[in-house]
């Protein structure tokens, strides 16, 4: 089996640190094991992406001596397989529709989770007439999954197996139901990435360990459509002065900026090169995981 590898940021700011790391563990990971190393823009949230983006993401990756294979994939030309996955679990009965806007989710007091509030399934409990009529009257809403149902639906305990964080059962109420079409552009990131992933055949998802909550709805996502199973790598993330993850507004530790500031690749390189995911990605290649 070859490794496939993907680097899938979202064209709507500038490169940093975090971002450098992430594209770093995949190309790694990839090259460890004489595999495929691509790259997909996650550029589903219209209101925010800028054309320029996306060249200057390719830019710094080059810069840095992070080469992808092929063509990089954008998530506004796959609109029509997240349409297609969203119908078809509409056909299990395992997503509804939900009407609610969040000033109402925060003014119903719903629980906080580890990605924010617990959607308290308000729309779920919904009688058929309600909402169909709801629906008919082209009232404005969201797709959510039903994870109760989902379990059941899947049948069986699933698990996934991390690279630094071993084997994992999933709990299904972790995240709750949680959103998978938004009321704009109709798919939401739960969704589009394990389309995506699926799509590109990625073997090994590797990403920020603050994204490790959410593989737990993606394997549900991936056994009710039927998809492969990867293999997963949650790597530490960068963080700043104050102990918080790095965000795009963090414009003195963007690439650009670092290179603009006479900052060498040579020089960023050690920043992002964690020794634990160097340990999990040595290991993988002698212990069969893939």
């Amino acid at each position: 089996m070859t490794v496939r590898t993907r680097f899938a940021p979202s064209p709507t700011g500038k490169l940093h640190l975090g971002h450098a790391m992430a594209a770093w563990v995949a190309k790694a990971l990839a090259d460890a094991h004489g595999g495929v190393f691509l790259l997909r823009h996650e550029d589903i949230d219209l209101t925010r992406v800028r054309e320029e983006y996306y060249g200057g993401i390719e830019e710094d990756l080059r810069w840095l001596g992070l080469d992808w294979q092929g063509a990089p994939l954008r998530q506004t030309a796959r609109i029509p397989a997240y349409d297609a996955a969203l119908e078809r679990l509409k056909d299990m009965e395992v997503v509804y529709p939900c009407f609610c806007t969040r000033r109402e989710i925060h003014e119903m007091g719903a629980p906080q989770g580890p990605e924010g509030p617990i959607y308290p399934g308000t729309c779920r409990e919904l009688p058929a007439e309600i909402r169909d009529e709801k629906l008919s009257s082209g009232l404005s809403h969201a797709w959510r999954l039903d994870a109760g149902k989902a379990a059941c639906r899947a049948g069986r305990r699933l698990t996934f197996n991390d690279l630094m964080h071993g084997v994992a059962v999933v709990d299904e109420d972790l995240l709750g139901d949680v959103v998978l079409a938004r009321k704009d552009i109709g798919t939401a990131y739960h969704l589009a990435v394990v389309v995506d992933d699926a799509f590109q055949e990625i073997t090994h998802v590797t990403r920020g360990e603050d994204l490790l909550h959410s593989t737990h709805v993606h394997r549900l996502l991936q056994e009710l459509l039927g998809l492969p199973e990867p293999v997963y790598l949650h790597h530490p993330l960068v963080l700043d002065e104050s102990g918080k993850r790095l965000a795009k507004r963090h414009d003195a530790l963007a690439i650009a900026a670092m290179r603009d500031a006479g900052v060498s690749p040579e020089e960023i390189l050690p920043r992002i090169q964690d020794p634990a995911v160097i340990r999990a990605i040595t290991a993988s290649t002698t212990s069969g995981s893939v």
